[in-house]
This record gives C-alpha cells, sequence and structure tokens, in this order.
C-alpha cells in the first residue's frame, strides 16, 4: 500500500533522528533544519511514498522525540 507522511513542524525539533532511519525521504538543510521547512510551516504532507521503504518510514516516525511524524495510508 502506498502511503504519505505528515510532518507536524510545530512539534518538530530539528533532532534529526528521522534523517539516521531514512534518509531517502528525511533530510537536514545546510543550517540543520528539516529540509521540509522550506514548503510548509505548520504542516508539510509529502508525495507519495513507496511500501518499500515503509519499515525505515515506520522506524522514524517511532524514534522521533517529539512524536512528530505521522504516517497516511
Amino acid at each position: 500500500m502506498i502511503m504519505r507522511i505528515v510532518v507536524d513542524l510545530t512539534k518538530c525539533q530539528d533532532h534529526g533522528q528521522c534523517v539516521f532511519s531514512c534518509p531517502e525521504v528525511f533530510s537536514l538543510d545546510e543550517n540543520g533544519k528539516l529540509s521540509f521547512r522550506k514548503y510548509a510551516q505548520e504542516l508539510y504532507r509529502s508525495e507519495l511514498i513507496s511500501e518499500e521503504l515503509r519499515d525505515k518510514v515506520e522506524e522514524a516516525a517511532d524514534v522521533c522525540p517529539t512524536q512528530a511524524i505521522l504516517i497516511e495510508e
């Protein structure tokens, strides 16, 4: 099943744990901020993400210290 992520940027504190878990989806910019911040200020909703990345995306959501990552199906 195809999924997308929703990142609550008001909760995200740019710890970067998601980047270590799933670098295919998450990245930090040159200032150490989650790169999605250039696209949204409060909620970032991703494009569709392949099922092949499910385990990594779920791990990223699980390890987020502020629980700012949700998975939508």
